[in-house]
């Protein structure tokens, strides 16, 4: 008994700090600190809305087309985060990615659409 009662402390206090991690992790997605940069604010606001728009694609029970609808709107979010580095990269590593994803990204979001087009109401 009096090993069970010091371990049992630790692993409740392992949750605890989880769960309060977790939680921290999750909010900061809700509001930009009022003290961030442009970039900073332009970053968050981009990935709140990737997020959103993901979620909303999530509102079927048809898999092909809940994966179109996500991934559409992570392709989006992708390609205004490297619009984003573009804008405030400095980096010509960074900057050369950042122009990949977008010239990669813009095809495969239309190659979604088109095929939503014709298949999401059948669906």
């Amino acid at each position: 008994m009096k090993k069970i009662l010091p371990t049992a402390v630790i692993l409740m206090s392992a949750i605890s700090f989880g769960a309060m991690a977790n939680n921290t992790h999750m909010n900061m997605n809700m509001d930009t600190p009022h003290n961030s940069s442009p970039m900073q604010k332009e970053l968050n606001d981009s990935m709140n809305k990737m997020h959103a728009d993901m979620a909303k694609g999530m509102n079927t029970d048809n898999a092909d087309v809940a994966f179109a609808d996500g991934m559409i709107a992570h392709h989006l979010g992708a390609i205004d985060m490297a619009k984003i580095e573009l804008k405030y990269g400095t980096d010509p590593e960074m900057r050369k990615l950042a122009q990949a994803i977008i010239d990669a990204q813009g095809p495969e979001i239309e190659q979604m659409q088109k095929w939503l087009e014709k298949n999401k109401t059948n669906k």
